[in-house]
């Protein structure tokens, strides 16, 4: 008898684990397919308002230039062109195989530009724009969507022309969805680091660094091959690494597997319900720290 008690305890416990489990899933599996549509829905709905805010945006930053906006194109080709003096110039790099550096660092640098672009600005968007929202409504959700909206456009433009150059009209097709995919694959992330920004202002000082050992911990400055096995073989846990595999085997033909593939869309799939779920529930309190 008691020990009929205890298996009568025990498959209790287990079935209340097991439909606790199934609840939180299918919990986490909504606020996921909330922070893949919202975003988009909010794109559509604010549209105008978010063209006014990208205009205004670029003006105030080339506000009293002779060039205006030719700037925008103009800073990430000077970049990569300093990046380049160094490497190929100074250092004088050289790259085994059919695939030249400059090629190689050309067709991984610009995306990243536009990706360390994104994320630095994400981090500081709610209180650049705090005078627009601190006293008056305005629809919050639509900031962490901007500096995407910005710097997509900008780095897609130099990025069609550069694989146009590089390689060829045919494969120069493909930038435009390389780098939509990007900003998509950026969203979680941008309203995550939107919130971070606000209420642990000290990770703003330290951004900057972390972004750059970022970039140096993933394969835009060197190819995989040229690195020992043991330490490609930590790339799993960085999935900007997968993201530029991706990227190479797409438009020069370089081997990519299903992982570098996989690894990335199940990061993204993984934060859009928290990063979704931490930006509405702050959102309130936003005004407020500022």
């Amino acid at each position: 008898m008691v020990c009929s008690g205890r298996l009568e305890v025990l498959d209790m416990s287990v079935t209340t684990g097991v439909l606790r489990a199934v609840r939180f899933g299918l919990k986490y599996a909504v606020h996921s397919l909330s922070g893949a549509r919202q975003p988009l829905r909010l794109l559509w709905g604010h549209r105008e308002l978010l063209r006014l805010l990208a205009k205004r945006d670029i003006a105030v930053r080339t506000s009293g230039t002779a060039l205006g906006g030719i700037w925008m194109i103009l800073q990430p080709g000077l970049q990569v062109l300093a990046f380049w003096f160094l490497l190929d110039f100074v250092l004088r790099v050289r790259f085994p195989g059919k695939v030249s550096f400059l090629d190689y660092f050309l067709i991984g640098m610009v995306p990243w530009l536009m990706v360390s672009e994104v994320m630095n600005r994400s981090l500081a968007i709610l209180t650049e724009f705090g005078a627009l929202y601190r006293r008056s409504a305005f629809p919050l959700p639509i900031l962490p969507l901007l500096p995407l909206l910005v710097s997509g456009s900008i780095y897609g433009v130099v990025y069609v022309g550069t694989v146009l150059l590089l390689q060829g009209p045919v494969v120069a097709l493909r930038a435009p969805a390389i780098m939509l995919g990007l900003m998509l694959w950026l969203v979680p992330i941008c309203y995550m680091l939107a919130v971070v920004g606000v209420f642990l202002r000290e990770v703003g000082q330290v951004f900057p660094f972390l972004v750059t050992m970022l970039m140096y911990l993933t394969p835009i400055l060197y190819m995989p091959q040229m690195l020992p096995e043991p330490v490609r073989a930590w790339w799993v846990l960085n999935p900007f690494a997968d993201l530029m595999a991706v990227i190479h085997g797409l438009l020069q033909g370089l081997p990519y597997t299903a992982g570098n593939l996989l690894r990335p869309v199940l990061v993204w799939a993984l934060l859009l319900g928290p990063a979704w779920v931490m930006f509405r529930r702050s959102e309130p309190h936003v005004r407020e720290a500022l």
